[in-house]
């Protein structure tokens, strides 16, 4: 584990299957820092059958995105665990441009602003092809066809304007997400080095 001279707080974004879950894994393991998948914590919370994933069951069962509100008070809520001090990754939130204004004004509270932005850019085939194999393998309830070409839309619709929000805040980096999982971790790795 390589130790942060400073605390590093990332959100990582890119389209479903564009390998969101498995950099934010390995960033996670390398620098010791939580990587915080919201639609992972969503998952539990239905699998769990609480109050909470009976709400949003319903949407995630359509393809849709959770209610902001809901979304921001677990991050809220997962921000207040001591394991988030040398920092984090969110995975997968901010969806939408009022998910990060939202982001933004909590962070503003707990006096620790955004780092950076990374972006996993893929193109529309190569991710069908990807998440077409992942349902293969998975079976997951999210990655079927018309689960899967509906997601990359919300996804392009929703969330392609926090790329211009987040570049007008000169916190983004782009990273080319359709090379080996090694190169865009390397990649992920430079731009690292240049925030310490």
């Amino acid at each position: 584990m390589q130790i942060l001279s400073v605390p590093l707080d990332l959100v990582l974004l890119g389209p479903p299957g564009s390998g969101k879950g498995t950099q934010a894994a390995r960033l996670a393991a390398k620098y010791g820092i939580p990587a915080i998948a919201t639609g992972d914590i969503l998952r539990a919370q239905v699998e769990a059958g609480t109050p909470l994933g009976l709400q949003v069951k319903a949407y995630l069962d359509r393809g849709e995105l959770a209610p902001d509100k809901l979304v921001i008070d677990i991050i809220r809520h997962r921000l207040s665990d001591p394991d988030t001090l040398l920092g984090f990754i969110l995975d997968g939130f901010p969806r939408t441009v009022r998910q990060a204004q939202a982001l933004d004004a909590l962070l503003a509270e707990l006096e620790r602003p955004l780092d950076a932005v990374l972006y996993l850019q893929v193109d529309r085939q190569s991710l069908l092809d990807r998440l077409g194999h992942r349902a293969e393998i998975d079976q997951r309830s999210d990655d079927r066809p018309d689960v899967i070409a509906h997601r990359i839309d919300v996804f392009l619709d929703q969330t392609a304007p926090l790329i211009d929000y987040y570049r007008q805040q000169s916190k983004l980096r782009l990273i080319d997400g359709r090379q080996p999982a090694d190169q865009v971790a390397a990649a992920i790795d430079g731009l690292i080095g240049s925030l310490q």
